[in-house]
């Protein structure tokens, strides 16, 4: 099996007990994630090769937390730990008709303000099959934003595949929000798999489409296909929402000439949504490391994605033979 590097900020997330409002009671559950460290420990925890490359303060916190990265398979050794300070975010859990609410706390982190030399790309991906990387990352700072171009490029150079996913956030471009599409698009241009739907294309390549669902992702689909000429694959995830905790989701793969699909299943009582889309990620990933067919691969990373619902986190702590399990459709309360 390849080794898939990642590339994104290790976070501490500080949510409020339960489903109440944060600082309601002075209590904050701590949990370490981020997007590109959740799909490094999906992956390991599904069998996978998996590196995480980012910056940390040089304190308890940082080391602390990637302790609880190493802990569950990943390779930590590319991380670096330098003056500054933690990135935060603050999770306000959703109930009802209430959605969840984010609260970032990164400006000025360590990985914010790190410089993009300071990464020797060349050691880093020798041996790596892919290197996965987000939007994210480039919201971030403007460091975050050439770090990354600097890595896809490095990769590209290297004949190693990127994996993209676009994860727009508005409230971290803030004032350079002007800026995000065409560094987005830039990135996409070094990219075989992007992971993202309609709106994230749209929103790169400033086109509109009609109102109708599946025609707004088939011609979102053909658009980045003809745009990015690396582009393999698009996979994203199409959920359906009744009310906070129940809601239902469905997969896609895309590649130049045909869409495979899932099944949708329903999401009823959900313990905690965030870091689903990482899972699903992961979980397509594993498939084309493997070299699964495309429609098992998407049924897979959509398994992936429905089981990270039941786990309080960011991680996705779910094994291979947990995914199997539900893909088998064998309905079973309890494994004795």
């Amino acid at each position: 099996m390849g080794k898939v590097v990642c590339f994104g900020e290790v976070l501490l997330r500080l949510s409020a007990p339960g489903k109440e409002m944060l600082m309601q009671s002075p209590n904050l559950a701590a949990h370490v994630g981020g997007a590109e460290t959740n799909v490094a420990v999906g992956l390991a925890k599904l069998g996978g090769s998996a590196a995480i490359v980012s910056v940390l303060p040089n304190n308890p916190l940082g080391h602390a937390c990637a302790g609880e990265v190493r802990r569950h398979g990943v390779d930590t050794s590319p991380i670096q730990y330098r003056d500054g300070r933690m990135g935060l975010y603050f999770l306000t859990h959703g109930a009802g008709h209430r959605p969840a609410e984010v609260l970032y706390d990164r400006a000025g982190s360590a990985f914010a303000t790190a410089s993009p030399d300071s990464i020797d790309w060349e050691t880093i991906l020798a041996g790596a099959e892919w290197l996965h990387v987000s939007g994210i990352t480039p919201a971030v700072s403007a460091e975050g934003a050439e770090a990354a171009l600097r890595a896809v490029k490095a990769a590209k150079s290297a004949g190693v595949k990127v994996s993209y996913d676009c994860n727009f956030r508005a409230r971290l471009w803030g004032a350079r929000t002007s800026q995000a599409p065409a560094l987005l698009s830039e990135l996409c241009t070094y990219a075989t798999l992007i992971f993202g739907d309609d709106r994230d294309i749209a929103f790169m390549l400033n086109f509109k489409a009609g109102a109708d669902a599946a025609e707004r992702r088939k011609l979102a689909a053909q658009k980045a296909f003809e745009t990015f000429s690396s582009l393999q694959w698009i996979a994203h995830t199409e959920r359906t929402h009744l009310t906070v905790d129940v809601q239902q989701l469905a997969g896609t793969l895309h590649d130049r000439k045909t869409s495979y699909t899932t099944k949708p299943y329903p999401l009823h009582g959900i313990v905690d949504r965030i870091g689903g889309g990482d899972a699903f990620a992961a979980g397509i990933l594993h498939g084309l490391v493997n070299g699964w067919s495309a429609q098992r691969t998407v049924e897979f990373g959509t398994a992936a994605g429905v089981l990270k619902h039941s786990i309080p986190g960011d991680f996705n702590l779910v094994t291979l033979s947990d995914v199997e399990l539900l893909l088998s459709e064998v309905q079973t309360d309890v494994r004795r």
